[in-house]
């Protein structure tokens, strides 16, 4: 993966808009002490470095309805079939990450389902015809910590 070494302003704004996606443009400018117009091209730069990778609402799942998330590992019967499983698993909606995985799993996935028994179906129906030789489920009652990276974190290479 490509590493990109971010200065004192870039870390600046990211840091601010981390906190605040929806800040003004102009306000961070003015917490920078640079124009706007610096702030456009650093945002610009940082989008095409692919450091940033847009903005989004965040929806919170219980509050639609979805009260269980769940982990789960998949072990594949046939580990070429990689690439098929994966495609098919973009076309489940509750599917809302994939890892490529160490270890003996082949994949681990993170969904949300209505309750443990729209989970079961999902399980039943929609992932165990993908091939799987087995999956490991494990439910998560409470998300304790759920953030993204700090940027104040993000340690200067000498």
């Amino acid at each position: 993966m490509a590493h990109h070494n971010l200065d004192a302003l870039d870390k600046k704004i990211l840091k601010l808009i981390a906190d605040d996606a929806r800040i003004a443009f102009l306000e961070v400018a003015r917490a920078c002490g640079v124009s706007g117009a610096a702030i456009h091209q650093r945002i610009q730069k940082l989008t095409n470095l692919g450091v940033l990778k847009g903005s989004q609402f965040i929806i919170d799942p219980e509050k639609i309805g979805y009260e269980t998330c769940a982990y789960i590992g998949l072990y594949l019967k046939n580990p070429e079939s990689f690439d098929n499983v994966l495609e098919e698993l973009r076309k489940i909606p509750e599917v809302v990450e994939c890892h490529y995985t160490t270890g003996g799993m082949d994949m681990f996935i993170k969904i949300y389902a209505r309750n443990n028994h729209h989970l079961l179906n999902i399980i039943h129906d929609k992932l165990q015809p993908l091939g799987l030789s087995r999956s490991e489920t494990i439910i998560s009652f409470n998300a304790a910590i759920d953030r993204p990276l700090a940027v104040t974190e993000i340690e200067d290479e000498d």
